[in-house]
């Protein structure tokens, strides 16, 4: 993981690197590892490109994950207006037309305020959102191949990272952090 991070930093920044341990403290299984190791590269705080790998392969993604209340407001008033929002569905549809997913904290119904026949309903259910591409377990995922690969999907996601830091950007709620 360090030796992909070191050689994507150059392209996209320094990598936060996410601990290996689960906080177990609340949950009913109490395995101390997890079972795959991510970073993540900010854009902007919580906006960016995510990377992990596991015994399922490599997964690249990108988007932003952190979703304050002013974030969420911001994004769907985006979505609603039809410049910015008919922009980021086209986004949507080319990462998806080269293989991209997209993922994210969304409601299974429609959000208040929005009506259920509105052109862009599907997104506007998005509390977050991401475009990921994985990747099976092969053997080039030991080689500088993989570099190459979460650097090719970065790069392809990089409009949705730009859009989403344009029109959304980081909260500026007060962290829920105990001191």
């Amino acid at each position: 993981m360090l030796a992909l991070l070191g050689e994507l930093s150059s392209d996209f920044g320094a990598a936060s690197m996410f601990r290996p341990y689960r906080d177990v403290r609340f949950s009913k299984d109490k395995s101390p590892y997890k079972t795959h190791q991510g970073a993540f590269v900010d854009a902007v705080p919580g906006v960016g490109y995510y990377v992990h790998v596991s015994a399922d392969g490599l997964l690249a993604a990108a988007g932003f994950h952190s979703h304050g209340a002013d974030q969420i407001d911001r994004y769907r008033d985006a979505v609603d207006n039809d410049a910015t929002g008919k922009h980021l569905e086209s986004i949507v549809a080319t990462l998806r037309e080269s293989g991209f997913d997209l993922d994210g904290d969304a409601l299974k119904t429609r959000p208040k305020g929005y009506p259920a026949d509105h052109p862009r309903i599907e997104l506007l259910r998005y509390r977050s959102i991401y475009a990921e591409r994985s990747w099976q377990p092969q053997p080039w995922i030991h080689t500088a191949s993989a570099a190459a690969r979460v650097r090719e999907a970065w790069s392809a996601a990089q409009p949705l990272v730009a859009w989403i830091t344009e029109h959304v950007g980081q909260t500026h709620e007060p962290s829920r952090r105990r001191p």
